[in-house]
């Protein structure tokens, strides 16, 4: 098993996150997103549309689940975490992970109310590697 040292290394080179939520049957809904803009313990921080499905499924039911992986020529290597997804759209937090460029989705800046942040906080998860799988509870990384 990684450290919490080791595997927040993993995620923060991976470009592309996973993100689960659950639609109004209790099916779970996938999609491909930008990697988090922000990382703060077991918090990971998204931008995304408020108009978006996504955010619209996480205001209704917010649990989720992030996944990253890299894919080698000999190894493939996964984590997989579960917790919740909350739609933050207060202006400091806002602020603290707008980037330059992001004019680019969201016309009228930072104060866009068709933007928002989203915050997953991470509960458990499974990490993959070498065929072996293993399952953890964030309070008991090292």
């Amino acid at each position: 098993m990684k450290t919490r040292e080791q595997m927040m290394e993993f995620i923060q080179k991976q470009k592309t996150a996973f993100i689960a939520s659950v639609d109004e049957d209790g099916f779970p809904n996938l999609k491909a997103m930008f990697a988090p803009r922000s990382i703060e313990g077991n918090c990971f921080y998204f931008s995304t549309n408020t108009s978006s499905l996504r955010a619209q499924q996480f205001l209704k039911n917010p649990k989720a689940s992030i996944y990253f992986y890299q894919r080698g020529r000999f190894k493939y290597e996964g984590i997989m975490l579960t917790g919740t997804m909350e739609v933050l759209q207060d202006d400091d937090t806002k602020r603290k992970i707008w980037c330059m460029g992001d004019t680019m989705y969201y016309k009228k800046g930072v104060t866009d109310p068709d933007y928002c942040v989203l915050k997953f906080t991470a509960q458990k998860g499974r990490y993959y590697c070498n065929l072996k799988t293993e399952s953890f509870h964030m309070e008991d990384l090292e």
